[in-house]
């Protein structure tokens, strides 16, 4: 029989009950690379109308990341910064940063957290939008690093030509990062400044 909490309303919970309670999350979260790699994979079937897959996108970004000799804290936010487009089209760059926060460091929650912002520099002018909106954010110590972020990673990742590494090439840095010690999510769940 599965063990369950004394209470219907959290308010009337006891240690016990919370104690259980992360006891099960914690077990819960060791499944968290799997999870990451299905909803990836998931990618490879959604949004028409670019020249490659969600998946494949994700793909390039990552891999340039990864020939730039970028830090695996980098490759991976490179390979998940999109993973939040499924479910949050329209604030998926704040649903992948979500996502990484327990596990890098606020540097890389940042850049992804603000990429999609960085990524208007490409294109929202065509829409009569500020494509230097991101201005404003100068001054920040991961600006230059996003604006990198974007330029060399991901604004240039939609070349069906590209040959991209596997999604199996990146499967043990994601089990690795996810694998971590978590930062407490009690304080890291607000959005970084």
């Amino acid at each position: 029989m599965k063990r369950i909490v004394s209470f219907r309303q959290m308010q009337d919970g006891t240690k016990e009950d919370y104690v259980l309670l992360d006891e099960s999350e914690r077990r819960y979260a060791l499944g968290l690379a799997d999870r990451v790699l299905e909803s990836l994979r998931r990618l490879d079937h959604s949004l028409e109308g670019y020249p490659v897959s969600r998946l494949g996108h994700s793909l390039q970004a990552a891999t340039r990341a990864l020939r730039d000799r970028a830090d695996e804290e980098l490759v991976v936010a490179a390979l998940l910064h999109d993973i939040g487009d499924e479910l949050a089209p329209y604030n998926h760059a704040e649903v992948a940063a979500g996502i990484l926060r327990p596990y890098v460091r606020e540097e890389v929650t940042w850049i992804v957290a603000h990429h999609g912002l960085f990524q208007n520099y490409y294109y929202v002018h065509h829409f009569g939008g500020d494509r230097n909106a991101r201005e404003r954010l100068r001054g920040h110590p991961a600006y230059d690093a996003c604006v990198h972020f974007c330029a060399a990673w991901d604004q240039s990742s939609f070349d069906p030509d590209y040959a991209s590494e596997p999604l199996a090439t990146f499967e043990p840095m994601v089990r690795r990062i996810f694998a971590r010690a978590p930062h407490d999510p009690r304080y890291t769940a607000a959005p970084l400044g």
